[in-house]
């Protein structure tokens, strides 16, 4: 099971991400899991609003290298998130990376607590942040998505609801979850729709704009030598050739 699905509760259904033994990476099984639990939520009039939390310290460590998703799939299930009629939510106190980014980056409301901390880790291992690029460039500082999409650096959570790519830094992630819940409960499902809409119409542009160029470049990439190289550094736990 990579996913545990909660019943609702006053109108919230948490999706929490439960492979932690793999770091919550995106496998194909746990995209495919993902598209269809959101699929059903979706449709099912007692939801108002999705949380997308992670079992263990890592809420989503990117492609899981070993079992990567199709990008043709990974781009689906993102513009899923984009388009789905409730709004996401996302619970994060753990460690995001890479593609977990973009993961974070289409969910509309996000709170990250101490534990979390984030990196854009693509140019490490030879690849660009190609699909994430889609949610993640509309909303992003420009000058801050310039300079850790570069250097793959690590960034904390007050860093990340300064650059735009959280709503919010709380000490206490459920107690600052909590006044944006609520305040979900109080909206009317059809208003809440239409208001997502407006807010995601910049993100929507870009992946009909983008989405196939960005998606043959990601399986370009991934294809290349460097990227090869890269992979197999990371899972041997070495430095690649290219580090001065």
């Amino acid at each position: 099971m990579s996913l545990v699905v909660s019943s609702p509760a006053r109108g919230i259904v948490t999706v929490r991400l439960d492979l932690p033994e793999r770091r919550n990476a995106l496998s194909a099984e746990l995209v495919g899991a993902l598209a269809e639990a959101l699929h059903d939520l979706g449709d099912d009039p007692d939801v108002r609003a999705v949380v997308l939390a992670h079992t263990g310290t890592t809420f989503c460590a990117g492609a899981d290298l070993r079992q990567p998703p199709d990008p043709q799939d990974f781009v689906r299930l993102l513009r899923q998130i984009v388009e789905l009629p409730k709004p996401v939510v996302a619970r994060v106190d753990g460690h995001v990376r890479a593609g977990g980014l973009g993961l974070l980056g289409v969910c509309d409301l996000a709170v990250a607590g101490p534990g979390a901390s984030f990196a854009l880790t693509e140019v490490r291992i030879g690849v660009a942040p190609a699909v994430i690029s889609l949610p993640l460039l509309p909303r992003l500082d420009p000058s801050a998505a310039a300079r850790y999409c570069l250097t793959g650096e690590r960034f904390d959570g007050a860093e990340a609801a300064r650059i735009g790519l959280v709503t919010a830094y709380a000490p206490d992630v459920d107690a600052g979850l909590e006044p944006m819940l609520d305040g979900l409960r109080r909206a009317a499902p059809g208003a809440l729709a239409e208001t997502k809409k407006l807010l995601t119409a910049r993100v929507l542009d870009a992946f009909d704009d983008h989405s196939d160029a960005c998606t043959a470049l990601s399986a370009r990439l991934f294809g290349s030598t460097e990227a090869r190289e890269g992979t197999a550094a990371f899972l041997e736990g070495r430095e690649p050739p290219w580090v001065l």
